[in-house]
């Protein structure tokens, strides 16, 4: 039965329903709106503390305002409560209407979850609809529209009155999270509404700029810029040019539009071009200047589309990479080749002799299709030491024939891979009495007649020390064994180093690359014989003496 004040108390609640409804629609932003949401629960309905827990884009709930509390504002705001447990405490308790209310019997069972609670402290009810410190109160906030989609959920805590909310409270609740969910969804829709405005504004903007932008940035990049025709008979035709694009090729700008880029690349990048997509790729060719040279280049495409026909003009960037280009060989050649000597090192040693055999590279040299056409491309414009990459280091089994090692007994005239493996004798006492300075000289020396004394075409590298392999190609058991004569013989002979002439014999074992055979199988084939030819001298010079 309703008492006589019951009706008072009412109409003072719906007053003060009414003013706290109308703030929310006053303010300006989103975030403003939700704190007037938390502030109006705890000055128009009579709650001590309220929470505003927002539904974000991934679907978790974070605590977005929070009224009634400084310190459990500072320690819950901002924080996240995963989407599962929400659903988990919306589905427990007694349903008053859309509410849901969880009593301090059943609500230790959420105490553990991600869900950033507080309660506040008091003693134990003495009644039955007394507040408990650990009951709970959700009111939902749901979309309008049918579809009931989630906004967010308001969380109260302890009535002013210290009881339970009767039917009238409960229903001023229910229609102030109905409200505050109107006001949210139009505080986004006005917000999603400024930001479309001012990037309108600023489209607009950017596009009554764009002509005059477009033409400052065309004709006055530092690096080269072409826009060229799609489509049609003049597919390719380049439409303009700018003047950094001119002086980099030396042609002046009426003559240009009388190419296309095709006409211009140097024709083994022919088909690198054609590779490049028309429609945003990528390539590194070189260009024909005026005077017959090629400069190397790194061509970016966009494509100017027309709205409505279309795409229509490739826009090319050019870049001049040719300083980048000789430094990126210039490193290719330190990392493949001795710092001292200027001959191929350990690693391009084995990487030569492992593209003429047709056995499984190892993975440190280059073992995949993809990375020896990279090495390809660094190494196509460069011939250091006569060695023609392109012939053995491109695609080592492409058309392969197989080699084979050529009979020491009995010449039959098989030709083969001649690996011969090279130690100085007496170098080391050379660094002990001279120093390292004569020792590198030294080196540097043998170096060179061991490349003067073989053909174009072979290799000469240096393993490491005072150790050196040459790799000859063709040669049969005899020719091998001419040739390690001459290179001792070359060798041998003194070598003037600070006014004064030094001497270091040479030992050679000669091996025989065969397919089937790992690098380091041929390798160590050769150095086992020159090891025994070493043994057999060092025993004849104890005879003689």
């Amino acid at each position: 039965m309703e008492t006589e004040s019951e009706p008072y108390v009412r109409l003072a609640t719906l007053r003060q329903l009414h003013r706290v409804v109308a703030e929310l629609n006053t303010a300006r932003s989103l975030a403003d709106t939700l704190q007037t949401v938390a502030d109006g629960i705890v000055v128009g309905l009579g709650y001590e503390l309220a929470c505003v827990n927002l539904v974000r884009p991934d679907g978790d709930l974070v605590v977005a305002a929070f009224a009634g509390s400084a310190a459990a504002e500072a320690l819950i705001t901002g924080r996240v409560g995963s989407r599962a447990s929400w659903d988990r405490r919306l589905s427990m308790g007694e349903a008053w209407g859309d509410l849901r209310f969880i009593p301090h019997t059943e609500g230790w069972v959420l105490i553990e979850d991600d869900v950033p609670q507080w309660h506040t402290d008091g003693p134990e009810p003495r009644f039955e609809d007394e507040w408990h410190p650990q009951d709970r109160l959700y009111a939902p906030m749901y979309a309008s529209g049918g579809g009931r989609e989630l906004l967010g959920v308001i969380s109260v805590d302890r009535p002013r009155n210290g009881r339970h909310p009767g039917p009238w409270g409960q229903e001023a609740l229910q229609m102030y999270a109905s409200q505050a969910a109107i006001a949210i969804s139009n505080a986004r829709l006005r917000a999603n509404m400024q930001r479309a405005l001012v990037r309108l504004e600023r489209e607009q903007q950017a596009l009554r700029a764009s002509e005059e932008s477009f033409r400052q940035a065309f004709e006055y990049a530092p690096s080269g810029m072409a826009i060229a025709e799609m489509g049609g008979d003049q597919h390719g035709r380049l439409l303009r040019t700018n003047d950094a694009l001119c002086r980099l090729l030396g042609r002046p700008a009426s003559a240009m539009r009388r190419y296309s880029f095709a006409d211009l690349v140097h024709p083994e990048d022919v088909g690198t071009l054609l590779r490049t997509s028309a429609e945003g790729g990528r390539a590194e060719i070189r260009l024909g200047r005026r005077d017959g040279s090629y400069v190397w280049v790194s061509l970016r495409n966009s494509v100017v589309a027309d709205t409505a026909d279309g795409p229509r003009f490739l826009l090319t960037h050019v870049e001049d990479i040719e300083d980048r280009k000789r430094h990126e060989l210039q490193l290719a050649h330190r990392a493949s080749h001795d710092a001292l000597t200027g001959l191929p090192n350990s690693a391009e040693l084995r990487a030569r002799l492992s593209s003429r055999l047709c056995e499984r590279p190892h993975a440190a040299y280059a073992t995949d299709i993809e990375a020896l056409d990279a090495a390809y491309d660094n190494y196509q414009v460069f011939r250091g030491d006569g060695f023609d990459f392109d012939a053995v280091g491109a695609r080592p089994y492409d058309h392969h024939v197989h080699i084979v090692a050529p009979d020491d007994e009995v010449d039959d005239g098989t030709k083969g891979l001649a690996v011969l493996f090279c130690d100085l004798d007496g170098f080391k006492s050379i660094n002990d009495r001279f120093g390292h300075q004569t020792g590198d000289a030294v080196l540097v020396e043998v170096a060179r007649r061991l490349t003067t004394g073989v053909r174009d075409g072979d290799t000469v590298a240096r393993l490491g020390g005072d150790e050196f392999v040459v790799l000859a190609d063709g040669l049969g058991a005899a020719d091998a064994a001419d040739l390690a004569v001459r290179l001792r013989n070359a060798i041998i002979l003194p070598i003037r180093v600070g006014g004064r002439g030094v001497r270091v014999g040479a030992s050679f074992g000669i091996g025989w690359a065969s397919c089937g055979m790992s690098v380091e199988e041929v390798l160590q084939s050769a150095d086992q014989r020159m090891y025994i030819e070493k043994r057999s001298r060092s025993k004849m010079h104890r005879r003689a003496g």
